[in-house]
């Protein structure tokens, strides 16, 4: 478990940079230590962009930002093949995956297809252009951001691009005192980013990530586990429930959470801490949740509240 204090030392480093979001990018670290995907959703100016630079700097993650628009193509994100005229062949040009760390800015603005050409990457790490299978460099995280509140431009993100991701997060605004300090304090984005220096190197993360998926889960948690996930599959409010893709997702980020708070083993409490945040994009209400205007987070609580665990077990 060397890599506990590294975890801390990121967040320290990210709690600096960006105030009053502690529990965000506590989950953030989760999600990059289980090899998971995050969707940030959250209105623009709160720190989406500037969180997902701050974690690829500290920890040496070669990353790259794709600017999605109407007229990005998916060669943009794959790359492409083209002739070349010194050699007489043809050869392969990466695109914007070819990264440890993607930052998908407004993912939602551009067309399905475009979208869909991450569907692959994100599930396999791997990227095909003309027949042709290629590994993506590793470890291989998208964070990809979103503002949930314009719609002029945009398109939904499917069902099986969402549940890809392994979060869906909210920044929110801070707090009156946060965001006077950060004036004060005069952190801007260009200083602080000159400013952080890598806290891991790429090896010691993908080490990391060996350490947390070595995390123990006994078998009561499992099934625990299972039991609120087919909760959701049976709740008459919610047409679509959490998927096996789903349940695979929340004990790697029970694991990972386990281990960032320096455990080895996963207890109950931890499985309660990232339910929320690995299934409210995972479920769609029925027609009648929406008519009574169910909200998804009270929902998720109640199933919460509704399967007990022994928390001693170990």
């Amino acid at each position: 478990m060397d890599g506990v204090q590294n975890c801390r030392e990121i967040m320290d480093t990210l709690n600096r940079v960006i105030m009053g979001k502690e529990e965000v990018i506590e989950k953030v670290m989760t999600a990059i230590i289980a090899g998971g995907h995050i969707l940030i959703e959250d209105v623009p100016g709160v720190g989406k962009t500037m969180m997902a630079k701050t974690f690829g700097a500290a920890m040496s993650l070669e990353n790259k930002r794709i600017q999605f628009t109407t007229d990005v193509m998916p060669s943009d994100i794959t790359g492409y093949t083209m002739f070349d005229k010194r050699t007489n062949d043809f050869v392969y040009k990466p695109g914007a995956v070819s990264c440890n760390l993607l930052l998908a800015d407004e993912i939602n603005r551009t067309s399905s297809k475009t979208q869909a050409a991450l569907l692959e990457v994100m599930e396999e790490g791997k990227v095909t252009v003309d027949g042709i299978t290629r590994e993506l460099p590793q470890p291989f995280i998208v964070i990809a951001t979103q503002n949930p509140m314009g719609s002029i431009g945009t398109s939904m993100l499917p069902e099986s691009q969402l549940d890809r991701f392994m979060f869906r997060l909210h920044m929110g605004y801070p707090k009156p005192e946060q965001e006077i300090a950060m004036i004060e304090n005069k952190t801007w984005e260009r200083e602080l980013l000159q400013n952080i220096g890598a806290v891991v190197t790429r090896e010691e993360l993908l080490a990391m990530q060996a350490e947390a998926d070595e995390v123990y889960v006994h078998r009561d948690i499992i099934t625990y586990i299972v039991q609120l996930v087919e909760l959701t599959r049976k709740d008459k409010n919610i047409a679509l429930g959490v998927s096996p893709r789903g349940t695979i997702a929340i004990v790697r980020a029970a694991k990972a959470y386990a281990y960032v708070q320096g455990r080895d083993y996963v207890l109950p409490d931890d499985v309660r801490e990232i339910f929320y945040p690995a299934v409210n994009h995972r479920i769609i209400l029925s027609g009648q949740g929406k008519t009574q205007g169910i909200k998804i987070k009270p929902l998720i609580e109640d199933i919460l509240s509704q399967v007990k665990v022994e928390k001693s077990r170990k």
